[in-house]
């Protein structure tokens, strides 16, 4: 009897064993791995070079006093602690005993080496560990910080996540990022030449004040020209107490709508290369300090559309990558 004919089985994407038209987080963990991890955000206490001063002070324009840290419990707690206390409440949820700490909270290269090392060995020291995931600026990746991770990467599996956002430099001026796209990509290139065991993620946001879909799918365009391991798409969300939520407040800007954001990611997957993971594809606000847009606290449903979009055109990741 012929199998039923299935989004699954009809799926032409490759790098997949299910009906996503793309290269999942899940995918890339369950091959590395071999099974289900569980991310585990910590919050080192570092702060930003545009929030010290060194470059800018205030920091991104949409990032809360936590750094994109919410997540993490306090950075008054130890490492081996936060550990702890997110693998307990995630114990229920996730069914696994494999566990990534994830450096996540403001910029995890930007302290003195002696800093770095303390943290990150008691982190690869912690039961269950098996891999490490640490997110910084590329524009902080010093010739000793760029060999001390590679150093770690002979040792464990790590990701190391740069935040670039958008290869536009007036809207990096616009955000406060604090670097140029030139930066990024000296930066990038140096941890690149360092070492091949260094997996490096790329984040962008789609939404930013002032961009039209042209320049995000440009942003897209030239990530994909570097051939990063994996790339994080975010939704610029709106969050409480921020110079967005200032801009968002006064009718400055207005946040993308779900239809539109839904398009715009689909575009993105399609240009982007087949062989790199799609960590993300849309981003998280706590819900108690989201003003906008409403939408996106329904993620699954977001997740879900852009599945049935890319089933509705028939296309998937990488079919109009042309590099």
């Amino acid at each position: 009897m012929p199998k039923k004919r299935t989004q699954r089985t009809e799926n032409p994407f490759p790098n997949t064993d299910s009906n996503k038209r793309y290269y999942t987080y899940d995918y890339y963990l369950r091959r590395t791995f071999g099974g289900k991890c569980a991310k585990i955000p910590i919050d080192a206490g570092f702060t930003c070079p545009n929030i010290d001063g060194r470059c800018s002070v205030g920091g991104c324009i949409y990032c809360s006093g936590r750094g994109s840290g919410d997540f993490a419990e306090s950075p008054l707690l130890s490492v081996s602690e936060q550990y702890r206390a997110v693998r307990a409440k995630l114990s229920s949820k996730w069914s696994t005993e494999r566990c990534i700490p994830y450096f996540q909270a403001h910029t995890n290269t930007y302290a003195p080496m002696a800093v770095l090392r303390e943290r990150f060995e008691e982190a690869l020291s912690l039961d269950g560990v098996v891999g490490l995931n640490i997110a910084t600026r590329a524009d902080c990746l010093g010739s000793d910080v760029c060999e001390y991770l590679a150093d770690i990467a002979e040792r464990t599996v790590l990701t190391v996540e740069l935040g670039l956002q958008t290869v536009h430099d007036t809207t990096a001026a616009l955000i406060n990022r604090g670097h140029t796209y030139a930066d990024f990509v000296s930066g990038y290139g140096a941890l690149r030449a360092t070492s091949d065991n260094i997996g490096i993620c790329v984040h962008l946001i789609f939404g930013l004040p002032g961009e039209t879909d042209e320049m995000m799918m440009e942003t897209v365009r030239r990530v994909a020209a570097l051939r990063p391991d994996q790339v994080k798409i975010h939704l610029l969300h709106v969050i409480s107490g921020t110079k967005l939520a200032d801009m968002y407040l006064s009718g400055e800007y207005t946040p993308l709508e779900k239809e539109h954001y839904v398009r715009l990611v689909a575009d993105a997957i399609e240009l982007l290369p087949t062989d790199t993971v799609i960590a993300r594809l849309t981003g998280d606000g706590m819900s108690d300090t989201l003003l906008a847009p409403e939408w996106s606290r329904k993620k699954v449903a977001v997740i879900n559309d852009i599945d049935k979009l890319l089933y509705e055109r028939g296309t998937y990741q990488g079919i109009g990558c042309r590099i």
